[in-house]
């Protein structure tokens, strides 16, 4: 897989077509929606929310849609009742699979995620093998002071910084989101992604048919309307 960093490597590239966007755009509502319900309307109090507008705006999620999925928080005018859930299991080669869930249904979405690990893989305990990190970005091309970026970011309190091919990676604890996220707007420098996410702690390299399988895995897990996120230890070539 191809990304900007060994932690983009991987992360489930983003599809492009209209079907995968109509779909992330439906989730990442679902995602304010809720986040509004729980802490309110205002990011600055309500981390969870910043979080969803910012993988909003990272996808390209237009202002309409954003705009709509707030009021109907403010509203809970849909009247779902939304339980969030993780899944974990393993996938072709024993590579480490974790989802996060948000449902209405349990029993259904049990049933779905069952099915799809007993064709691909087996359900199983994983979580040990994450760790939940905030992630920044910064494309070189945005961006290319490299001693002045991390200086930034390590004041800020970051753990860690790299410099790839073509961007900056910056890595620190989640309760730091919110300091570092501040500190990159003050000196005017954009994130290409910015998000806390799960880390593995190894990787596995996933080859030939065993690619295959976790592709096509990876990919209905992604599909599926109740999955919000996906993670996995898994590599591959983007070939």
């Amino acid at each position: 897989m191809s990304g900007h960093s060994k932690w983009a490597n991987i992360k489930r590239k983003k599809g492009a077509n209209d079907a995968i966007r109509a779909k992330m755009t439906t989730k990442i509502g679902r995602e304010i929606t809720i986040a509004v319900r729980m802490g309110g309307a205002d990011p600055t109090g309500n981390m969870r929310l910043k979080l969803a507008l910012s993988k909003a705006k990272s996808n390209n999620i237009p202002k309409d849609n954003i705009n709509r999925a707030i009021q109907k928080g403010l509203g809970a005018s849909d009247g779902s009742n939304y339980e969030e859930l993780i899944y974990e299991g393993y996938g072709p080669a024993g590579s480490a699979v974790m989802l996060e869930v948000m449902t209405d249904n349990r029993n259904r979405t049990a049933a779905d995620i069952r099915h799809l690990f007993s064709k691909y893989g087996e359900t199983g305990c994983v979580g040990w093998m994450f760790h939940k990190k905030a992630i920044f970005v910064v494309d070189k091309e945005a961006f290319d002071d490299e001693e002045s970026l991390m200086m930034i970011a390590l004041d800020a309190g970051a753990e860690d910084f790299k410099a790839e091919d073509d961007s900056f990676e910056i890595t620190a604890a989640p309760e730091d989101f919110d300091a570092i996220s501040q500190a990159l707007e003050e000196n005017n420098i954009e994130t290409v992604e910015s998000e806390i996410t799960m880390i593995p702690d190894t990787t596995v390299k996933v080859e030939g048919k065993d690619a295959e399988k976790m592709q096509t895995l990876i990919d209905m897990l992604e599909e599926h309307d109740d999955v919000q996120n996906v993670y996995s230890n898994y590599e591959m070539d983007e070939e």
